[in-house]
Formats: C-alpha cells, sequence, structure tokens
C-alpha cells in the first residue's frame, strides 16, 4: 500500500506518519531527508522541479520495497501533495504496482502549524518557515480524492488511531 501523508507545512504529517509508520510496521519515506542524502548542501534548493526528482526518487524506493514484500505499507512524507499532478503521478505509480492507495491530509490552526515551524528550526529541510506555510497555502489546491482528515491540534493518538483504523479498512 501507498499512503501520501498531505497537508501543509507544520500540519503534522511527519509526527502522524512516524507514529502510524510504528504502530501498522510501515515504512516512511521523508523527502526532506531524501534530498539531504542525495544532494550536497551547496547543491540543494527547494524548487519544484527538485520536489519532483527526489520524489521520483522515493517512487523507486517505494517500488523495490513492494516489490520485494507486497503487503509492505509505504508513507510518503515530506511533499504536502498541494497539487493534483502530484497525487495524480502516486496513483498511476499505485495502480502501476496495482497496489493500493491512501490519502491522510493532516489540518490545524494555522496558528498552531505556524508555532510548530517556528520550535523546530532544526528541521533538515531549511526553507520550513512561516514564509513556505503561507506560500503553500495560498497555492494548496482541494483534494478531491477519498482521503481521511486529522485535525492533529488535539492529542496524536486520536490522529494515530483513526490513521491506523483508515489503512486497515482497505
Amino acid at each position: 500500500m501507498i499512503v501520501m501523508m498531505a497537508g501543509l507545512p507544520g500540519s503534522g504529517k511527519s509526527t502522524v506518519a512516524r507514529a502510524v509508520a510504528k504502530r501498522v510496521g510501515g515504512v516512511v519515506l521523508d523527502k526532506d531527508l531524501f534530498r539531504a542524502s542525495i544532494f550536497p548542501p551547496k547543491l540543494i534548493e527547494y524548487s519544484t522541479e527538485q520536489d519532483d526528482f527526489v520524489v521520483n526518487v522515493m517512487l523507486g524506493v517505494a517500488e523495490y520495497l513492494l516489490r520485494r514484500e507486497p503487503q509492505t505499507i509505504v508513507i510518503l512524507d515530506g511533499r504536502p501533495f498541494s497539487k493534483k499532478y502530484q497525487i495524480d503521478a502516486v496513483l498511476k505509480f499505485a495502480k502501476r504496482m496495482r497496489t493500493p492507495w491512501r490519502i491522510v491530509e493532516c489540518v490545524c490552526p494555522e496558528k498552531v502549524a505556524l508555532k510548530r515551524l517556528k520550535a523546530n528550526r532544526k528541521h533538515v529541510a531549511g526553507n520550513r518557515n512561516a514564509k513556505l506555510y503561507r506560500e503553500v497555502k495560498a497555492g494548496f489546491q482541494e483534494i478531491r480524492r477519498k482521503k481521511l482528515v486529522c485535525r492533529t491540534e488535539s492529542k496524536l493518538s486520536n490522529s494515530v488511531s483513526k490513521a491506523e483504523q483508515y489503512l486497515k479498512d482497505s
């Protein structure tokens, strides 16, 4: 199964992804960690082109994992999946792999997300700040596919339990 963690920066995608992966025995592929391991710091650019490239590398890893163990739950993290084409690319991949897909959209009040971004300045992605939040929010295209929406300002365990159940109901 391939799971897309969608939502604005600071919405709790990574926190939920890691906790869900622990519970279901899944594998988290994090775009920001992939980028940092592929590109030397001077070549990191936070562009759509580089993001798309890194996600394609992640899908290559997901393919490898799913071919070896088709029951693996692969969680794609680090991309907000704010554009239709980004979701469509993963759906095309899932279809080709004949694996189910899920979307978990994490949401929270702007004030909460901005507080999280400010508190986590040591994040591997150097562009993760209020400016990025506002840019992504301004261009976020509503996800019109079946999805689970997790309100992450409440207890983490609530979001994790909901997501776990959503993945099991496949």
